[in-house]
C-alpha cells in the first residue's frame, strides 16, 4: 500500500470514528457534578465502556474504566525504549449543556467551496463572519443540522488520540516509550479532574487535545475563582413593608449593577479578565448570586476578589439591616508558570507540530482545561488543537483535515519523546 493510500485510509477511519462519537449523547449535568456525582450522567459511563472496548480492540491490553468513568489505557514501551519518559494524552467525553447534544445529526461536506453553508434550522455558517471557516476552503467540513451542537469539543480530541494510537500500535517501525491515555468525564462541569486516577497515571508530562484551530497551542489560561454571594434581607408583608422590609432580591440586583460593565465576558477578549454572573436565585428574605472571576495574573485575581468583597459590603451599607456573606472557591490556576519550569514539554510539542507540516501559533485560553488542573497537580500539561470550531453552539463545525494534523502531531510527539533514551 502506498503512503498516500495509507493516509487516506487513516483519514477515513478518523472520520468514521468522529461521526460515531458525536452521535453518542454524553451531555453532562452541572447540578449533579456540583454535588459530587461523577460521572454526572450514566450516559458518560456507557460511552466510557465503549471507548475502553475500542482501545482493547486496537490492541491495548492494559485498559480499565474506574468507578467514576475515567477510561485508562496504557501502551507499553517498545524494546529498547523502556527508560524513555512516559507521556500521557487526555481528552474529555462529555459535551456542554448550553445546547442540546442529543440526537446529533452530523453532515459531511467534502472539498468545501468557501461559500456560506445553510446547515438547517435557520443556522448559516458564513465565511465572511468566520475567518477560520474562510481559511478552510477545500477541506472536509463536518457540521450539525443546526438543531444541536456537534460535540467536536471534545470528541475530535478523542478521535485524534484513538486514531494516532491505532497507527502507532499497527506500525512496528515506530519506537516509543510507554504511552498513557485518559478519557475523562465532566470536564464541561469543571469537575473533570476531581477523581482522575493519579495512582494509575505514571506520566510526568501530558497533553490534552481540547483546543480548536489547526496548529494552535495553548500554554496559559485564566486563574479562575467562583464567588458565591448570599444576601439576607428582612421579610415582611408587602402591604406594610415601608421602613421595615429589606428585599434580598433588590440587594442582589444592586450588587450586580455595581459590577464594571467593561469587565464582562461579552465585553472582553485577549488577556482581559472579567466578572461573569452565572446564576441568581432567591426570595425576599434570602437571595444568592454565583459569580465567576477570571484573570490571567495572580495580582489581577487578588484585586477581583477584593472588589467582590467591597461591593458586597457596599450593599450592606446601602440596605441597612441587610447582610451579605461571600464565599470564594478556587477553580483552577494559570498553567503558564509551571509549564515554564518544564520547557521540554512545550518544546517537543512545537517541534511535533512542525514535523506534522504546520507552523504552531499560541493563544491564551480564555477558560481552563483538564490540563490546567493537571498542571496544578504537578503534571505539566499544555493543550493541543483538534480542528473543532464554534464550540458550545449550533454553529459548531470541525475540519477533518485539521483533525488529521492533530493525529500526526500526537504521533510525532510519541516519536520525539522516544529520542530521550
Amino acid at each position: 500500500m502506498t503512503y498516500l493510500l495509507y493516509m487516506e485510509n487513516m483519514k477515513n477511519q478518523l472520520l468514521d470514528r468522529f461521526i460515531r462519537y458525536v452521535k453518542t449523547w454524553t451531555t453532562s449535568n452541572q447540578n449533579n457534578a456540583d454535588n459530587g456525582i461523577i460521572p454526572s450522567e450514566a450516559r458518560e459511563a456507557d460511552f466510557a465502556q465503549a471507548l475502553a472496548d475500542e482501545l482493547k480492540k486496537i490492541g491495548l491490553s492494559d485498559v480499565l474504566v474506574t468507578e467514576h468513568a475515567y477510561v485508562c489505557g496504557r501502551l507499553p514501551a517498545t524494546k529498547g525504549c523502556e527508560n524513555v519518559p512516559v507521556i500521557g494524552f487526555l481528552a474529555h467525553m462529555d459535551t456542554a449543556a448550553e445546547v442540546s447534544g442529543k440526537d446529533v445529526k452530523p453532515s459531511v461536506i467534502e472539498n468545501y467551496n468557501g461559500k456560506p453553508i445553510s446547515i438547517g434550522n435557520g443556522v448559516v455558517l458564513d465565511p465572511a463572519k468566520d475567518k477560520e471557516l474562510a481559511e478552510s476552503k477545500g477541506q472536509t467540513i463536518i457540521t450539525t443540522d443546526g438543531s444541536t451542537l456537534l460535540g467536536a469539543d471534545d470528541k475530535a480530541g478523542i478521535a485524534a488520540i484513538m486514531t494516532a494510537i491505532e497507527h502507532i500500535v499497527s506500525d512496528s517501525t515506530i519506537k516509543h516509550g510507554t504511552v498513557e491515555i485518559i478519557f475523562s468525564p465532566d470536564e464541561e462541569t469543571g469537575h473533570g479532574m476531581d477523581f482522575v486516577p493519579t495512582d494509575w497515571l505514571t506520566a510526568k508530562q501530558c497533553y490534552t487535545l481540547d483546543g480548536g484551530k489547526e496548529a494552535e497551542l495553548e500554554v496559559e489560561c485564566f486563574n479562575a475563582y467562583k464567588s458565591e454571594i448570599t444576601f439576607t434581607g428582612i421579610a415582611m408583608h408587602t402591604g406594610t413593608a415601608r421602613q421595615g422590609m429589606v428585599n434580598s432580591i433588590t440587594m442582589a440586583s444592586s450588587f450586580l449593577s455595581m459590577l464594571p460593565p467593561g469587565e464582562a465576558p461579552e465585553t472582553t477578549d485577549g488577556y482581559r479578565g472579567f466578572y461573569a454572573p452565572m446564576d441568581m436565585s432567591g426570595e425576599i428574605e434570602q437571595s444568592k448570586v454565583v459569580l465567576y472571576l477570571r484573570d490571567f495574573s495572580a495580582d489581577g485575581m487578588k484585586k477581583r476578589l477584593e472588589t467582590v468583597d467591597a461591593l458586597a459590603k457596599a450593599v450592606e451599607y446601602k440596605f441597612p439591616g441587610g447582610k451579605t456573606k461571600v464565599v470564594h472557591t478556587k477553580q483552577y490556576l494559570n498553567m503558564k508558570e509551571e509549564l515554564d519550569k518544564n520547557p521540554a514539554v512545550v518544546e517537543k510539542l512545537v517541534k511535533a507540530v512542525k514535523n506534522a507540516g504546520k507552523e504552531p501559533t499560541f493563544n491564551p485560553i480564555r477558560g481552563g482545561t483538564d490540563g490546567s488542573r493537571l498542571t496544578e497537580m504537578g503534571i505539566p500539561t499544555p493543550n493541543v488543537f483538534t480542528g473543532g470550531h464554534n464550540f458550545h453552539s449550533r454553529s459548531e463545525w470541525a475540519s477533518l483535515d485539521q483533525m488529521m494534523t492533530a493525529v500526526k502531531t500526537v504521533i510525532e510527539l510519541v516519536k520525539l519523546w522516544a529520542e530521550d533514551k
